[in-house]
């Protein structure tokens, strides 16, 4: 493998394109780093298209469950005779629920062939054509009797979902300036969140939540789908896929255009010569064998791995998965705990609206360390007051608000940042192999916890939010001693910092 290219040398090489003075120059890079109007649209078309049918898919089967077990025993017995005990009911539905995560897994392991093969925009296309089939399968399942085809679509949902992450924020860190890389990078976090609100809003009783709507509410994340994907065919291709992975340099330097709105030539040619010197770096990996046997990538790889991973075993999705029987474990009767659970998620999504004008000017560094910070020490109280909650009459109270402040940190490193913490890491060859990895760790985890929490919690009882808080210490370590600044830094600039496994030392 070739040298590494020193980033100061390129630097310099991008200054000779552009002989101006100083000042001149500073105002030409704000230029740039202004959003285009396509630009614009992609990112909003994408994540509404794209992340928000993910969280959605997440938040809109917990409210309907009991109408839709019913439905799958009454048709079962219709269908084949059969009667099902509580058991076997149970376990039925734990699969459709949990079918959906085993999907999202197998989409990101294949996203990243996908990505390479056929390009960041083609993933957002497949992602949309699964989404349908997955909805059409949902609205018909009733009329056709089928529990059979209610499994299938989750199942195909799922793989639309897994491959929205781990494809979604590398598409959009590519097509943004560098100076809008970490703001765009946010947006599919956000989207998902924002989801999961919007899935838990249509299946309320007064909206699809009902006996004979329920498949509504499973099929009505299309009306995103259908106005997210009419405009598609404008979107461009990545252009840092066409210029590195396929080689197509005038592809490249159009879709550029296009994205940037400029007819400056000279600023063009600047991101070009970027390109240019990260295509010729090294000679980058990117088959899944070759990236994951190269030493240069073990630490990186790690560190999107334990912060996708690590997101999900900060307990976040058990807190959402079981909000309201713990919030009827601090006190709240049913009705207010469905309530409350709702204003949690509806918290999680304000907070998470933050997210990328925190990225664009706070350090990845300080933002993820401060919120696993705090949200250890959340944790931790939760567990304290839960195990002594029937001691002290206001811990009900100290219960809910610890519950808060956990979310309400959450969405300030811990959320947001291992969505794209991948694509400012690596280089354009192997990104897909790292973010599939990330997103892969993500959904198992996702399904470990969905899987463990309630006998976990029928055997520790309230100890069962230690290891969260464990967790979160363990990522707030690795960001300190590994992790290495990526705001504001081309990842040409960061991989070398990183290249010598746990021997690096980060800046």
């Amino acid at each position: 493998m070739a040298n590494k290219s020193n980033y100061g040398q390129h630097q310099a090489e991008v200054q000779q394109l552009n002989p101006q003075n100083t000042i001149e120059l500073i105002a030409r890079q704000q230029q740039r780093s202004k959003w285009g109007k396509l630009l614009i649209l992609v990112a909003f078309a994408t994540t509404i298209g794209g992340a928000v049918p993910t969280g959605y898919c997440i938040g809109v089967i917990n409210a309907p469950s009991k109408l839709m077990k019913n439905w799958c025993n009454q048709t079962l017995h219709d269908k084949y005779g059969s009667d099902l005990s509580v058991s076997s009911l149970d376990l039925l539905w734990s699969s459709i629920v949990s079918i959906f995560l085993v999907g999202g897994a197998i989409g990101s392991l294949g996203g990243a062939g996908v990505a390479n093969k056929f390009g960041r925009k083609a993933c957002f296309l497949i992602c949309g054509v699964l989404f349908t089939i997955g909805a059409v399968l949902f609205f018909l399942c009733r009329a056709a009797s089928s529990v059979e085809m209610l499994v299938i679509g989750r199942f195909i949902v799922g793989l639309a979902s897994g491959l929205v992450t781990a494809t979604l924020p590398m598409y959009l860190s590519e097509v943004a300036p560098l100076s809008a890389r970490g703001t765009l990078g946010v947006f599919c976090a956000v989207g998902v969140t924002g989801g999961v609100v919007v899935g838990q809003i249509c299946s309320l009783v007064n909206v699809f939540g009902t006996e004979d709507l329920w498949h509504y509410a499973l099929t009505a994340y299309m009306l995103l789908i259908v106005a997210c994907y009419l405009p598609s065919f404008v979107f461009p291709e990545s252009p840092k896929f066409l210029y590195i992975v396929k080689g197509d340099h005038a592809a490249a330097r159009r879709e550029l255009t296009r994205l940037r709105g400029l007819n400056d030539d000279d600023l063009i040619s600047q991101e070009i010569a970027e390109m240019e010197a990260e295509a010729n770096a090294k000679v980058q990996s990117s088959s899944f064998c070759d990236v994951l046997r190269d030493p240069n990538f073990l630490l990186p790889i790690f560190i999107v791995c334990c912060f996708h991973g690590g997101q999900q075993l900060s307990g976040i999705n058990a807190i959402f998965y079981y909000s309201v029987s713990i919030f009827e474990k601090a006190g709240l009767s049913t009705v207010n705990a469905q309530w409350a659970n709702l204003a949690a998620g509806g918290l999680n999504l304000m907070i998470s609206l933050l997210g990328p004008m925190l990225m664009a000017y706070c350090n990845r560094r300080t933002l993820m360390m401060f919120s696993c910070g705090l949200c250890s020490i959340f944790l931790f109280t939760i567990t304290f007051v839960l195990y002594y909650i029937d001691f002290v009459s206001w811990f009900a109270a100290a219960c809910i608000f610890c519950i808060m402040g956990y979310i309400f940190f959450y969405q300030f490193g811990l959320g947001p940042i291992p969505y794209f913490i991948g694509a400012e890491l690596f280089e354009v060859a192997p990104r897909p192999v790292a973010m599939s990895m990330g997103s892969l760790a993500s959904w198992t985890c996702n399904f470990v916890i969905g899987i463990s929490f309630p006998s976990l919690q029928n055997a520790w009882g309230a100890f069962v939010f230690l290891p969260f808080s464990i967790t979160c210490v363990l990522l707030c370590l690795l960001t300190k001693f590994y992790l290495p600044e990526t705001r504001g830094r081309d990842p040409s600039e960061v991989a070398p910092l990183v290249s010598k496994g746990f021997r690096s030392k980060v800046k």
